[in-house]
């Protein structure tokens, strides 16, 4: 309805691409932009979305072939449908990076954050895999776990904590408001993922910004968006002991700590809204250059 609505008076329509059934939305909105002489940007997101492609590469090519412009958070969605669109430009995720500054770190405080939704893909369980195996070399280490419950598991994972005696040491924090999430940051010494699959996750960036030392399954968009041993430590994915070795390590080396911490900064502020914001007004403005008259037009394009 909104598209039929705003079709006469837009001059160019930006559409999420992602995986799975969301996937039936943007062939809906696509094809209706198209019946309807819109131009379209397409953005690809989410780390399932190489595997979806190669399962339903026809139907991913004619979503892609109708976009006049098809961007990417990331390199790694470039090269991975690259087989079904080979000009698909990179215009990374925006964060505001001064909504994030604290100071450098040197993880005296022992103190972990997780961060993402309670779901299977992010491997919530494997967070307490390695608090386990650190707590005995490190007595006062702590893990606050923050985020909603997308598929049940809370539960399951109060019930762990309390059965291999982690209460200590892990709290489950359910969701917290975006404006709370600065102040998790900043509280942080080090930002565990735990993710099975993943793209260019926008709370691993947010962490790199406050300055969090990142240690990170190296899954999907992850090792494109961080260098393993500069600005993050990476560990193969599902694997608790290389997660736990890696966190030991910034643990116990605070000059590591601060050097893990500084680059991570650095990388992040090339993904401030200052810097992308313009490129994405060159971007759209080039897409709706040669946008069609059509009939209907009652007041200036949006």
């Amino acid at each position: 309805r909104t598209i039929a609505r705003r079709a006469a008076t837009t001059d160019v329509a930006h559409v999420d691409v992602f995986s799975g059934r969301a996937f039936l939305w943007a062939e809906a909105a696509v094809g209706l932009l198209r019946r309807l002489g819109v131009p379209v940007v397409c953005t690809l997101h989410g780390g399932g979305l190489p595997a979806f492609a190669l399962a339903e590469p026809a139907r991913v090519a004619r979503l892609l072939r109708h976009a006049r412009i098809v961007t990417a958070p990331s390199r790694y969605l470039r090269e991975a449908l690259r087989p079904l669109r080979d000009d698909v430009r990179v215009v990374p995720n925006p964060i505001d990076v001064a909504h994030f500054a604290a100071p450098v770190r040197d993880a005296r405080r022992r103190t972990l954050l997780w961060l993402r939704a309670l779901h299977a893909i992010y491997a919530p369980a494997l967070a307490l895999d390695v608090v386990d195996r650190l707590r005995r070399d490190f007595p006062d280490l702590t893990l606050r776990m923050v985020g909603p419950d997308k598929d049940g598991r809370a539960p399951a994972l109060r019930a762990a904590i309390e059965a291999r005696g982690l209460a200590a040491h892990v709290s489950l924090v359910g969701p917290v408001a975006p404006a709370r999430v600065p102040h998790e940051l900043a509280a942080a010494d080090v930002f565990l993922n735990t993710s099975t699959v993943d793209n260019t996750p926008v709370s691993l960036l947010e962490a790199m910004a406050a300055g969090c030392c990142v240690v990170s399954t190296a899954v999907g968009g992850v090792p494109w968006l961080v260098r393993d041993g500069v600005d993050a430590l990476l560990a193969p994915p599902g694997d608790a002991a290389a997660l736990a070795t890696r966190v030991a390590r910034v643990l116990r080396e605070p000059g590591t700590a601060r050097a893990l911490s500084a680059a991570a900064q650095a990388t992040a502020a090339r993904h401030d809204w200052n810097l992308v914001a313009p490129a994405w007004e060159s971007l759209l403005a080039e897409a709706a250059t040669h946008a069609p008259t059509r009939l209907g037009r009652t007041r200036p394009a949006a």
